[in-house]
């Protein structure tokens, strides 16, 4: 990692990056999924504003720490269509999002990343083997 990034420093970025979801939100009627879109930049505000209260109350490093736990919460949902699983992309996206602004090594986001659990099925839907 970088040079450890002030509360506040932390807390302008994350400002930032809900301005870009919220604008994302105002154009989703625009796009091929409007539904899909829209709830995928929701749940990317709503991860900026999570870990926005979190960095008011905690230091930069339980910050990150407990940015990784969300994603080490994640499921898997690599591989399916775009406008599926928008709420759990959403997500995904704004915690990667972070790590590029604190400048996390990329080795932390892949260790993190390889203890995600797999997305179980929709009911009806078949299993990998």
């Amino acid at each position: 990692m970088k040079d450890t990034m002030t509360t506040d420093q932390i807390l302008l970025g994350l400002k930032h990056y809900r301005r870009i979801a919220r604008q994302d939100m105002l154009r989703a009627t625009e796009t091929p999924h409007p539904e899909a879109f829209l709830k995928h930049a929701e749940s990317r505000r709503e991860v900026y504003v999570t870990l926005g209260t979190y960095a008011e109350r905690h230091a930069t490093d339980e910050v990150i720490e407990h940015a990784l736990g969300l994603y080490r919460a994640l499921p898997f949902v690599t591989g399916t269509a775009e406008h599926e699983y928008p709420e759990v992309k959403g997500q995904e996206n704004a915690l990667e999002n972070f790590f590029l602004l604190i400048g996390l090594d990329p080795k932390a986001r892949r260790e993190a990343r390889s203890q995600r659990p797999r997305m179980e099925p929709r009911p009806g839907e078949p299993t990998a083997p």
